[in-house]
């Protein structure tokens, strides 16, 4: 009888369909365009952590969403999405995640995809901003937040989330990050911003302006959730009251997705701050829809 139960086991998980990769996203790892990857770190956080876990979440929840956008009259199944998996991240050293990342970035750039890293916190971007730099050194940053992330340190740390802007932005120099939707931070960090950034607090309207601004320019877009208002987003570590609406995120990306896209991230998602799963549900479907936006 134990036998037979095992054959039956072994027979049945053969079959099985197992969400191991997002939204049924099945491209080959040759044919793909995009290389869709996770970075379950949240090493780097400042209040509640949870965000490593957002990756394998978003995977098992997208598939109760379907490939196809009626918004956008696109499929997933015709973009070429392959998920390479999780990268192996340890939560004792940001710099060795932070290297890891950027190993992976620049693996997918010189391939030829257009690498979308699933969070994890904030600070992981500086990894693929730090790849991405070095093929186009002339690299622009589009960056949705509620945040300036603009802090020196934090907690000692130069390397928290709340740093990961000012990195960027010493690799980067003066105009070259664009920042949206941003409603928190130093007072310091605000001046900064608006004498540094190409800065717009508060809104996501003056996203119309950008393709006068950057031309045909290569562009990293990073997403931190947060950028999205906690009433119908709540699921992430640092919730700021104020935020801006899903059509709004919409609107604004679809815009951005017709500049030249060489990188993206969608980060700060953290599912155990919202049992309802609804969080997990909005992430998985802005990832979509963002993914079938990009030109």
């Amino acid at each position: 009888m134990c036998e037979n139960i095992e054959q039956i086991l072994s027979a049945w998980k053969a079959t099985a369909m197992e969400p191991s990769t997002f939204c049924g996203c099945a491209a080959t790892e040759a044919s793909s365009r995009f290389a869709l990857f996770g970075a379950p770190f949240d090493g780097a956080t400042s209040f509640r952590p949870g965000a490593r876990f957002a990756p394998q979440e978003m995977r098992d929840d997208s598939w109760g969403l379907e490939t196809y956008s009626p918004r956008l009259n696109r499929d997933l199944e015709d973009s070429l999405v392959a998920d390479f998996g999780d990268l192996t991240l340890s939560a004792a050293s940001s710099e060795e995640a932070l290297a890891r990342v950027e190993a992976a970035v620049s693996f997918f750039i010189e391939h030829k995809k257009i690498p979308v890293m699933i969070g994890g916190d904030h600070s992981m971007t500086l990894g693929a901003i730090r790849a991405a730099i070095r093929t186009y050194p002339d690299l622009h940053v589009v960056h949705f937040d509620a945040h300036t992330d603009l802090r020196d340190t934090f907690y000692d740390n130069p390397l928290s989330h709340a740093c990961v802007i000012r990195r960027s932005y010493e690799l980067l120099g003066n105009q070259r990050i664009h920042s949206f939707g941003i409603r928190a931070g130093l007072r310091e960090e605000f001046l900064f911003a608006r004498r540094h950034l190409d800065f717009h607090p508060f809104s996501l309207k003056e996203v119309s302006l950008l393709s006068d601004v950057i031309g045909k320019a290569p562009v990293y877009v990073t997403i931190d959730l947060d950028v999205l208002d906690p009433s119908l987003f709540p699921g992430t570590g640092t919730p700021e009251p104020d935020g801006v609406s899903f059509a709004e995120l919409m609107y604004a990306l679809s815009i951005v997705g017709e500049l030249n896209v060489i990188g993206t991230d969608l980060m700060e998602l953290s599912p155990p701050c919202d049992v309802s799963g609804a969080s997990t549900v909005t992430a998985c479907k802005v990832l979509r829809e963002w993914l079938l936006m990009i030109q």
